[in-house]
């Protein structure tokens, strides 16, 4: 039980006893009025009246000694009654021993049948869970959320949200089926593919062997600096046993992460430990691009340029996708290269070593559609307000430089 409480309370009472008890305590007087004294004051009054009429004439002797007598012995009588004056001096005293016993004990009594003491206490407050509270308001928004993308099934967004939503509940089940559905929607974005990647490995014991990585992959060639996606990658491929590849990567973001922080420290002990458990590994050679099948030979070089009427449209450090596709079936890149619109006019050789999918690469497709693309948003796939540029068919034998100008808007 809370001391604090009771002390209060004892405080509150005896001040209210400061208060009232006095009022009981004082000795009380009462009297009434001094009869006797009244009666002789009325005799002396009448008296006078009858000297003034025997003065006056208007009694005369006899009448005057038979009222006289009269007069003495009404206050005889008078003064025969007993003084009614009473002096009250304990009167009351009794109420403070009722207030000061019979009061607070039955207010503690009450209190104890109905009162809750325990919750004055700190321990009843910290008992309070505030953290379910919070989780399970958050399960009823999830599943609200979940019942409104019934209704909206082709909302890409929407399944992004909730997967997010399923991840950080530690739903991961979930979390891969809404992603799967994010993903299918909203395509080749590299957020989209990191969080789809890490809902996978979360849900099948943190590995990163297979989808993961190969998601993985497909964000470091459309954002070869990803920080996250270097992170991962090196631990899927240190995860398969690919030494070489996860040091090249971690390398990669050592270099790109500040000295002083404690993520630089970690990275750095994970390349020492692969160090020292494979001193195969070439430590000065590093490899920027993900590991893909080896290159059949085929390439296309494209000169890009931008035209003049776009330049105001464009930003310096907006990304330049430089791509190609099938001219026919799935959408994805065959090849790509990312660069900036700060170093346009530029050439660019495609090849299958920048093949996405080790199935779908330039060698697979006698022709093929190239694009160049400038995406404000820095997302791989298209959006309204783009600007692009294409040429299709073009023959993957042809040896010759194809130029795109990049003159378009995508709508």
């Amino acid at each position: 039980m809370n001391i604090l409480f009771w002390l209060i309370v004892s405080i509150l009472i005896l001040t209210a006893f400061l208060f009232v008890l006095p009022a009981f305590w004082r000795k009380r007087v009462i009297a009434t009025t001094d009869l006797d004294q009244e009666n002789i004051n009325i005799a002396k009054s009448r008296l006078r009246e009858l000297k003034e009429s025997k003065v006056l004439g208007a009694l005369s002797d006899a009448e005057y000694q038979e009222q006289l007598a009269d007069l003495e012995l009404a206050l005889s009588d008078d003064l025969d009654i007993k003084n009614p004056i009473q002096t009250l001096n304990d009167q009351g005293r009794w109420a403070v021993y009722a207030v000061v016993l019979v009061i607070p004990l039955l207010a503690t009594g009450l209190y104890f049948l109905l009162g809750n003491y325990p919750a004055v206490s700190h321990t009843a407050e910290m008992s309070v869970d505030v953290e379910a509270a919070k989780v399970a308001e958050i399960g009823n928004m999830v599943n609200r959320l979940a019942e409104k993308m019934k209704a909206n099934p082709d909302d890409g967004q929407g399944w992004l949200m909730l997967g997010r939503s399923y991840r950080a509940l530690e739903q991961y089940p979930k979390a891969v089926d809404t992603l799967a559905n994010a993903y299918r929607i909203l395509g080749e974005k590299p957020e989209v593919m990191m969080l789809y990647a890490d809902a996978l490995a979360s849900n099948n014991d943190k590995s990163l062997i297979g989808q993961p990585s190969d998601l993985i992959t497909k964000v470091l060639i459309l954002e070869p600096e990803n920080m996250e996606a270097l992170w991962l990658g090196g631990m899927a491929k240190a995860q398969s046993g690919e030494d070489q590849a996860a040091y090249d990567r971690w390398k990669k973001l050592l270099g790109l992460l500040s000295p002083d922080t404690e993520d630089y420290k970690n990275v750095n002990g994970l390349l020492e430990q692969l160090l020292a458990e494979n001193p195969q590994i070439k430590a000065g050679e590093t490899s920027n691009k993900p590991t893909v099948a080896p290159a059949s030979g085929v390439e296309v070089t494209i000169d890009v340029s931008l035209a003049d009427e776009l330049k105001a449209s464009a930003k310096v450090g907006d990304i330049v996708f430089i791509y190609a596709q099938a001219l026919s079936g799935p959408k994805m890149p065959l090849a790509i290269e990312r660069k900036k619109v700060s170093d346009l006019p530029l050439t660019v050789t495609l090849n299958d070593a920048m093949a996405m999918m080790p199935t779908m690469k330039l060698s697979s497709f006698p022709q093929v559609k190239l694009l160049a693309r400038i995406s404000t948003s820095g997302n791989a796939m298209q959006q309204p307000g783009d600007l692009i540029g294409t040429v299709e068919p073009v023959s993957i034998d042809d040896k010759i430089h194809h130029k795109i100008v990049i003159n378009g808007t995508v709508k």
